[in-house]
């Protein structure tokens, strides 16, 4: 960032010329090869998320969400009913074009249109979607919605505890910026929040290395990647962030 120096003398960040308020993000489909990311919808994708999760053996998905694990169909179809309402958080379903069918959730939330911030997050990828080139597709399309509306901060936040989201942060090519201590109460415990961010500076470096990892001839015969996302990612393995 160019500091210069006001009548002052004391430093002030650069002016942002002619700068316009994006749009909030639409609630339409955002398409890709692996994955299309449709606005959830009770009545289109409750019961096949739902069938997903139901026969999900491994719970531990819901531990640093605020929300779930859920004992039946119809708890399930009642929060999706909540949340499809919504327009911050903005939830979209993440379907596999290959079977068709919904395998995740993420959402756009604290959405500031004002400040040109946008951040991503409630995530919940069933076994279908976890570790798939359709996984990081679908955080590579709505942050390239994102940035071409025209914001200029794309933010994602986690517990810090949470390592998995930590790494999958910087794996899509996120910088940490810091913990906020006991930042939050949920689930009836204290959260220290990782914070971490994208700008607008930084995504063709960004886009560039997602688009390379997910064409199609990054991938053998049998799926298997030749080259991994963190090779391919800019400041690859710079982090200096404490462990999780």
């Amino acid at each position: 960032m160019c500091i210069v120096n006001n009548a002052y003398g004391q430093p002030i960040g650069p002016a942002v010329i002619d700068w316009t308020p994006p749009p909030a993000p639409p609630r339409e489909i955002m398409a890709g090869r692996f994955c299309r990311l449709e606005p959830l919808s009770p009545a289109r994708h409750a019961d096949a998320l739902y069938d997903q999760i139901a026969r999900d053996a491994d719970p531990s998905g819901w531990t640093y969400l605020a929300y779930g694990p859920f004992g039946s169909a119809s708890a399930y179809h009642r929060w999706v009913a909540d949340v499809a309402a919504g327009d911050d958080p903005l939830f979209f379903a993440i379907i596999d074009v290959a079977s068709g069918r919904a395998v995740g959730v993420a959402s756009y939330l604290r959405i500031d249109p004002a400040n040109g911030v946008i951040e991503v997050g409630h995530l919940h990828f069933t076994h279908r979607l976890r570790r798939t080139p359709a996984a990081t597709e679908a955080m590579a399309i709505m942050m390239r919605r994102a940035f071409e509306l025209g914001y200029r901060r794309y933010e994602w936040k986690c517990d810090a505890l949470n390592a998995p989201s930590r790494h999958a942060a910087e794996r899509l090519g996120f910088r940490f910026e810091g913990i906020f201590r006991q930042a939050v109460v949920y689930n009836g415990r204290s959260r220290d929040t990782a914070w971490f961010s994208i700008i607008d500076r930084e995504w063709p470096a960004v886009e560039a290395a997602l688009a390379a990892w997910l064409a199609a001839d990054n991938f053998d015969a049998e799926g298997r990647q030749r080259r991994s996302l963190r090779d391919l990612m800019p400041n690859a393995g710079t982090s200096d962030h404490p462990p999780a």
